[in-house]
C-alpha cells in the first residue's frame, strides 16, 4: 500500500483494521515472497497469564536488560537513570544516570543490553537521544558501585522529536543490532550511507560487523521506519516490529540487505524491490515497540494497542495473531523472556496514557 498519507506520531496512529498474517520467504534482497496462507491460529498456542508484579511506580520505562542472576536493569527514558530491579531486588533502585541523555518526545534514555561476557566484562550498552543526535555507548556496571562513564560507540543516528527507533540487543552471533528511526525525515530510510531508518550490526566495540552486506556499514537492512522490536527465533532468524505511519504497523522477518519500503510502501506492496511484512496490524491495534520469540511464538507488545499480540511462527510466516491483556494494563512497551517466562512492562507514564496507580510496572507473565 502506497504511503503519502498524513504523519502521526510513532507511538500511535488511526485505522480501524485488524491483524493480517502475510508471507515472506524469500532467499535475498529485491525478490518478492510470495503469500503463504496462515496456518494453525494462536489459540492453539499456550496462553500468557500475568502471574505477578515485579517492580512498580517506574518513570517511562522503555528498555530492560536481564543480568546473570536474573535480576534485570531498565532505563528511563524521560530521565536518563538505570534502575535495578527482579526477584534478588523486589524494591528498584537506581544505580546511576547515564550523562549527555535528553528527553524531547519520544527521545531520552531508549533502549539497554549487557554483554554475553558480562560476567567478566561487565559492560552495559545504551542506546540514547542527545542534543546532537542518537548513540550508542557502552558502560560498566558493577553491582554496588557507581555506573561507570560512557564510552561513544555510534554516533550520528538521526535524531528528532518522533522515530528515534532505539532498540538495542545481542544476537545468537555475538554481534549488537540496533534498530533505528528516520527521526521524521522519510528518505533517509532508502539512503544506504545514512543510520537513519535501519537495522544496525555492529561488533561489540561498535564497529560495522564482518559479514554484513554493505562494506564498511553497519548498515544490515534499510527501509525502515521505527524499529523498536528486535529477537531471534531457534534457528537464528532474526524478527522486527516496526510502526506504521496511519495504516499498517509491521512484523517483518528480516534479511541481509534487505529494503522493507519505507517511505514508499507502507504494509503489503505489490513492488517486487521490497520486503512485503508477514503480519500487519492497524496502527489503532498495535503501535508496536518491543517484541520477544518464546517457543518459537512472537509476543507484540502495542501502545497505543494496550494489548499483546501473540502470533506462532510457521516457517517463513506466522499463524493468525491473537490479542490478550486489551486495555487491561494500559499501554505496553517491552517484552522479554526471562528463563522461560515473560516480563511485559508497562508505558503509562510516557505522556500518551493515563497513569494509574503503581503505573509504571514491570509484570511476569507465564505460559498456560
Amino acid at each position: 500500500m502506497a504511503a503519502g498519507l498524513t504523519a502521526c506520531g510513532g507511538d500511535g496512529g488511526s485505522s480501524d483494521s485488524k491483524a493480517t498474517p502475510g508471507g515472506s520467504s524469500a532467499p535475498v534482497a529485491g525478490t518478492q515472497p510470495p503469500n503463504v496462507p496462515a496456518g494453525p491460529t494462536a489459540a492453539k498456542v499456550a496462553e500468557p497469564v500475568v502471574a505477578g508484579e515485579l517492580a512498580r511506580d517506574l518513570n517511562t520505562p522503555w528498555g530492560v536488560a536481564v543480568l546473570p542472576d536474573k535480576d534485570a536493569l531498565v532505563s528511563s527514558r524521560d530521565t536518563g537513570t538505570i534502575t535495578r530491579f527482579g526477584p534478588g531486588t523486589p524494591t528498584p533502585v537506581v544505580v546511576g544516570t547515564v550523562p549527555g541523555s535528553v528527553h524531547r518526545g519520544e527521545g531520552g534514555l531508549l533502549g539497554i543490553a549487557v554483554s554475553p561476557s558480562f560476567a567478566t566484562d561487565h559492560f552495559l550498552y545504551a542506546y540514547l537521544t542527545t542534543e546532537q543526535d542518537n548513540r550508542i555507548v557502552r558502560m560498566t556496571y558493577v553491582p554496588g558501585q557507581p555506573l561507570g562513564g560512557p564510552e561513544v560507540l555510534v554516533s550520528g543516528i538521526p535524531a528528532g522529536s518522533n522515530h528515534n527507533g532505539g532498540r538495542i540487543a545481542f544476537g545468537p552471533d555475538g554481534m549488537l543490532y540496533a534498530g533505528t528511526g528516520e527521526a521524521g525525515r522519510k528518505a533517509l530510510a532508502q539512503d544506504v550511507s545514512s543510520l537513519g531508518g535501519k537495522i544496525l550490526r555492529l561488533t561489540p566495540d561498535g564497529k560495522p560487523a564482518p559479514g554484513n552486506p554493505f562494506p564498511g556499514s553497519p548498515v544490515w537492512s534499510l527501509g525502515h521506519r521505527n524499529v523498536q522490536g528486535l529477537a531471534w527465533d531457534s534457528t537464528g532468524r532474526l524478527w522486527a516490529g516496526e510502526f506504521g505511519q496511519d495504516t499498517w504497523d509491521e512484523l517483518n522477518l528480516i534479511r541481509s540487505g534487505a529494503n522493507y519500503g519505507w517511505p514508499e510502501v507502507e504494509g503489503t506492496g505489490d513492488d517486487p524491490r521490497y520486503m512485503n511484512p508477514v503480519a500487519q496490524w492497524a496502527t489503532d491495534d498495535a503501535s508496536p515497540s518491543g517484541i520477544a520469540i518464546l517457543g518459537d511464538v512472537v509476543y507484540l507488545a502495542g501502545l497505543k494497542g494496550e494489548r499483546l499480540w501473540q502470533a506462532p511462527i510457521l516457517g517463513s510466516t506466522v499463524g493468525t495473531p491473537k490479542a490478550y491483556f486489551q486495555g487491561k494494563y494500559g499501554r505496553l512497551r517491552t517484552v522479554l523472556v526471562v528463563s522461560g517466562e515473560l516480563w511485559l512492562t508497562t508505558s503509562m507514564t510516557d505522556g500518551r496514557g493515563s497513569p494509574r496507580k503503581g503505573d509504571d510496572r514491570v509484570l511476569r507473565l507465564v505460559l498456560n
